[in-house]
């Protein structure tokens, strides 16, 4: 083939190269802002995640006793408070419609002004693919496919995709191989195999739950249904309408959550017209813990779950409760172990 040929040829293939790497990342940038939901909404528009979820307070006096609830709530489980949010006329559920578009539209338009928040949302889009994936995570592939002339910023890209992960999803990205700069994204949950919440061809739903456990944890363990959706009314998430990322919220959180033992879902003792609340399942109590659950909540507005004492106090008692049922249960171990030995042993020497 003629030496002009193959240079043609070379420059066509070249061109459709570079038309599919660009066509790639349109695609990434179109997806990345709802893969990232809130968080990566945060990162679009510059602000700190934490302005993105509701703040609270070590205010015990405030919290309502356990098993009640202040707010009536039909038997569909819409509660007033929502309903009162989001539907007080049409005027206003139009503006707020409004409001949100305006907003997504102004995330978009900072995404394209500023390369290094873009490379954020693009970035958290890659990692939520290969965790969905089951997919190794490589720094040469962040590299390669998401941050390329903006390597210098690959730390400060990195640390601000793993904390949208961590707050908008509740994944934690480790660094498993130091040497070959290989990465892992780590439920917050101890999720086991059986029953998990299907993540792998679902957005994780963890980040949520965790919100969740937290309500219930700083309103007594026991939180009124009104009260969670207050706050996740605060985050944009609502009980009347899909989120692009949770799907049906309602349904995740009093029938998935609850199917899967994460959360107790149950009517208000004595309550007429019925009213709804929510506690820690078994499975929460298992795979998780009240320390670190204030520490998420605590990493939310960049502090420490010190800065709470009364909820401090009680995670540090439920560890040391903890602490006691470990060793209890390795001691009955022991002692069934040594029993069993020295019943073979027993039987050993009769038998000879």
């Amino acid at each position: 083939m003629p030496r002009g040929q193959k240079s043609k040829l070379r420059a066509r293939e070249r061109r459709r190269q570079a038309h599919a790497e660009t066509q790639s990342l349109e695609d990434a940038q179109a997806t990345g802002a709802a893969a990232a939901a809130a968080a990566a909404a945060a990162a679009a528009e510059g602000e700190s995640p934490s302005s993105v979820y509701p703040p609270f307070e070590d205010r015990p006096q405030n919290m309502p006793a356990a098993g009640t609830s202040s707010t009536p709530e039909g038997p569909q489980g819409t509660t007033n408070a929502s309903a009162a949010a989001s539907c007080t006329n049409s005027d206003e559920g139009t503006n707020g419609q409004k409001k949100e578009s305006s907003k997504s539209f102004k995330g978009t338009e900072d995404l394209r002004r500023d390369p290094l928040h873009m490379k954020v949302a693009l970035l958290v889009h890659f990692l939520l693919h290969k965790y969905q994936k089951k997919e190794p995570i490589t720094k040469s592939e962040m590299l390669k496919f998401v941050i390329k002339k903006y390597k210098y910023h690959f730390n400060e890209i990195l640390k601000r995709a793993s904390e949208h992960m961590e707050l908008a999803f509740g994944l934690d990205l480790k660094e498993v191989d130091p040497t070959r700069h290989c990465y892992a994204l780590v439920s917050k949950l101890d999720l086991t195999s059986n029953g998990t919440m299907n993540e792998e061809e679902n957005p994780p739903k963890t980040g949520l739950l965790m919100i969740v456990l937290g309500v219930i944890f700083i309103n007594g363990n026991c939180a009124p249904e009104e009260e969670i959706w207050e706050v996740l009314n605060m985050m944009g998430v609502h009980a009347e309408r899909k989120h692009f990322i949770y799907g049906d919220p309602k349904k995740v959180i009093t029938e998935d959550l609850v199917k899967l033992n994460y959360l107790e879902y149950r009517q208000v003792a004595n309550s007429n017209p019925p009213r709804y609340e929510f506690l820690w399942g078994p499975r929460a109590h298992a795979e998780t813990s009240k320390m670190k659950i204030l520490e998420f909540l605590a990493k939310i507005h960049d502090t420490v779950p010190s800065a709470f004492p009364f909820w401090y106090e009680e995670a540090l008692r439920d560890e040391e409760e903890r602490a006691q049922a470990r060793m209890a249960a390795r001691a009955r171990a022991a002692a069934m172990a040594s029993a069993r030995s020295r019943a073979m042993a027993s039987n050993f020497s009769q038998a000879t």
